[in-house]
């Protein structure tokens, strides 16, 4: 039984190796399976400078209401800083996939991931667009998260099933990963039917409440994209329900991200509470994530609370040392901006954990949140040293 893009009713997909990479899957594609376009919905990255697909899927949606019939996927190059000649790539991919399909040009969505600045190997893509229309199943969806990844170790796949719908996704991301949206590709389907604007507003709750919470090296992509086929196969569900379901393929997705982080050993899930408001507290836990001292205390299992202050205290947010209180696994360690008498033993052992918990409380207000940190080590500068 399918339990990614496939596990909903309408869906097929397909992944194959068309030589933009030497040996791995490089292409992927999603379609509806009668061809026909669904309800469809997206966020994008915020990073200014976005890279072409990202253009052509956006302002596809943005003409026709929400709407899609398929989406193609290359990784290997991220058609990225290609500038006009980039966009006319992208969009030769959307019209080589409605040939294949036959289905309209304005109904297919694309996405690139990989190495920027580099033209993409046209050929290669317009000779693999057509095998993979030809691959096209239900059992095809472990292909296609092959065929979405890049530096990942792993696919990524994720499945809720409902008591009236089913939603499935897959997703890529391991390195340049920060809230922005986190720098990723993302894809769910579903067979439930819901109207685009409410789709829309679903799934970017869910994505601020998961994907926006993982910061792996603080570098906010060019391609991020998440998006959602809604086929409406099975009627109206309960949208709380729904809702919900979204929520969770997102966490578990980001989850996996997470454990596949490039040069990852350490998976903290990091809050900071009691800030001024919400955004204060999102700002110190940012600052607090992307700091390297903190980072290289986290490979080393290092307790070290002074670092995490020492971020929180210099991001630009209110802050009274006198009011702190860090807590490790639970077990508080510095009050008061200083050290607190506690069992180092217990923090000790939690720290050794590759999932570490850790809670900066700064006392001054009713504001939190969490940010899913990665440490910093060897493996994260060996795999960023090189550009391919």
């Amino acid at each position: 039984m399918p339990v990614s893009v496939t596990a909903a009713e309408g869906f097929v997909a397909s992944g194959c190796h068309a030589g933009i990479k030497r040996r791995r899957y490089d292409m992927a594609l999603v379609a509806t399976d009668d061809r026909k376009p669904v309800v469809a919905a997206a966020v994008f990255t915020l990073n200014k400078f976005f890279a072409p697909p990202v253009a052509a899927s956006r302002g596809r949606l943005e003409a026709n209401g929400g709407r899609a019939a398929a989406i193609i996927v290359n990784s290997g190059n991220a058609n990225a800083g290609t500038g006009p000649a980039g966009l006319a790539d992208a969009e030769a991919m959307c019209a080589a996939t409605a040939e294949a399909l036959g289905v309209d040009a304005s109904d297919v969505l694309v996405c690139s991931t990989g190495i920027i600045g580099n033209p993409l190997p046209m050929d290669k893509i317009l000779a693999g667009t057509p095998k993979l229309a030809k691959k096209l199943s239900k059992d095809g969806a472990e292909d296609a998260a092959k065929g979405i990844l890049t530096t990942d170790h792993c696919p990524k796949e994720s499945v809720v099933r409902g008591s009236t719908f089913t939603l499935g996704g897959m997703a890529k991301g391991c390195g340049m990963i920060a809230p922005n949206m986190a720098t990723m590709l993302a894809f769910l389907t579903t067979d439930a039917d819901v109207d685009p604007a409410e789709l829309k507003t679903i799934l970017k709750s869910a994505v601020d409440r998961t994907f926006n919470t993982l910061n792996v090296d603080g570098a906010t992509s060019t391609n991020d994209t998440v998006i959602v086929l809604a086929s409406g196969r099975r009627g109206k569900p309960d949208m709380a329900e729904f809702a919900d379901a979204v929520h969770k393929v997102c966490e578990d997705l980001t989850y996996q991200m997470a454990k596949d982080a490039e040069g990852m050993t350490k998976m903290v899930a990091l809050r900071v509470t009691g800030a001024m408001s919400d955004e204060q507290a999102r700002i110190a836990a940012k600052n607090i994530a992307e700091n390297n001292l903190v980072k290289c205390s986290w490979y080393g299992s290092d307790p070290y609370w002074g670092r995490l202050l020492g971020a929180a205290g210099s991001a630009g947010v209110d802050f009274e040392a006198e009011k702190t209180s860090v807590a490790y696994g639970g077990i508080v360690v510095s009050r008061a901006g200083t050290n607190f008498e506690h069992d180092a033993d217990a923090v000790a052992a939690h720290m050794k954990n590759e999932r570490i918990e850790i809670e900066v409380a700064l006392g001054l207000g009713s504001g939190e949140a969490q940010v899913i940190g990665i440490d910093l080590g060897p493996g994260y500068i060996k795999e960023n040293s090189k550009t391919s």
